[in-house]
């Protein structure tokens, strides 16, 4: 890296003064407009460079970086990762990173108002008011649920899942139930006034269940028809983990014949698409991906991709060891394509 200087691709338009970062030390190649950008299109730009910065739109495995001899590392901006095949990018010595901790708090705060707006019938009662339905005040116009002293399911329980946790427990006086791979220590439980129940029991006996748990093969569709039947009619379901967790075309038929009072989705199985099952109902808030959308988190989000990359790169005083790498593993056992002054990360005789 000695002979020149890195070359970056950023995959999609982001803060201009934190990219501008990059530019400090590596000859970057910016996206001037959110793109869609083609598999082939993707392989292209990779094969040209040392490191990217990419966002969820931007899918990434073993065909976009098997002509990329010079790609060491990506940095994935979201603490989601889906669309990286992590596997892959290990099998060639690619570092991989995320961008978790920095939107905990955000993600939970817009989890948490779907869930108020999906119970009271915020947006539905909006939709009717602007229609020109209100006639007269009545006695059972829009009546919803109550999250005050209710029961609040999290499926997930990692760091967002225990905000959302903090933010029913002690804000609402909500009773909280979840379910997760592993249960937590018993002094995390007590912090945000959780207990862990298996999956069937979690489904059964919550008012309100909240999904944040991580896209997986395995749980593909696990929020399905037969799931949705052990729900409560009167419940509520919320999505902010990853559309693929749910299976929309029974969530649509649950909530349009009554099985399933309301629900509120930020992610979609095929977004942008969003299935037109759904748009047709009134019973559902719909958002655009919004989970960590602040500015402050978004651009938090950012610097610490930048970070990341920089880190991967050789560059800064974390040189060669990226905070946040999703297959740290390679950074240990010398099979990273990262460099610093010429040596392999991972190299004891360095």
């Amino acid at each position: 890296m000695a002979d020149r200087r890195p070359r970056v691709w950023v995959s999609q338009p982001l803060f201009d003064d934190t990219v501008a970062q990059l530019a400090a030390y590596c000859d970057v190649v910016a996206t001037a407009q959110v793109s869609a950008h083609s598999d082939a299109e993707i392989a292209a730009r990779l094969a040209e460079v040392d490191g990217a910065l990419v966002t969820l739109n931007d899918r990434i495995g073993a065909a976009e970086v098997a002509h990329a001899p010079a790609l060491k590392m990506i940095a994935n901006v979201g603490v989601g990762y889906n669309n990286l095949d992590v596997a892959a990018l290990s099998a060639a010595g690619i570092v991989a990173s995320n961008t978790p901790d920095v939107l905990t708090e955000t993600t939970a705060d817009l989890g948490f108002s779907l869930l108020m707006a999906a119970a009271r019938r915020i947006v539905e009662s909006d939709r009717w008011l602007r229609e020109g339905q209100w006639g007269q005040w009545s006695f059972t116009t829009m009546l919803g649920a109550d999250l005050h002293g209710s029961t609040l399911g999290i499926l997930g329980m990692g760091r967002i899942g225990q905000a959302i946790a903090r933010r029913g427990h002690h804000g609402f006086g909500m009773k909280v139930l979840y379910h997760n791979r592993s249960q937590l220590p018993a002094e995390q439980e007590q912090a945000v006034g959780a207990r862990y129940v298996d999956f069937d029991t979690l489904l059964a006996s919550v008012d309100h269940l909240v999904l944040v748990l991580p896209y997986t093969a395995q749980n593909h569709h696990l929020i399905n028809a037969a799931a949705l039947a052990r729900m409560k009619p009167s419940a509520t379901l919320v999505n902010i983990a990853r559309g693929g967790i749910v299976d929309e075309l029974a969530l649509a038929e649950a909530l349009a014949n009554g099985r399933l009072a309301s629900a509120a989705l930020d992610v979609y199985e095929n977004e942008p698409h969003v299935r037109p099952e759904l748009l047709a109902l009134r019973n559902i808030v719909l958002t655009p991906h919004i989970g960590s959308a602040s500015l402050a988190t978004r651009r938090a989000m950012v610097q610490l991709a930048v970070d990341n990359l920089l880190a991967g790169l050789g560059i800064g005083t974390d040189a060669g060891q990226p905070a946040n790498a999703l297959n740290a593993e390679l950074l240990t056992n010398g099979t990273a394509r990262l460099c610093v002054a010429g040596k392999k990360i991972g190299d004891k005789k360095r």
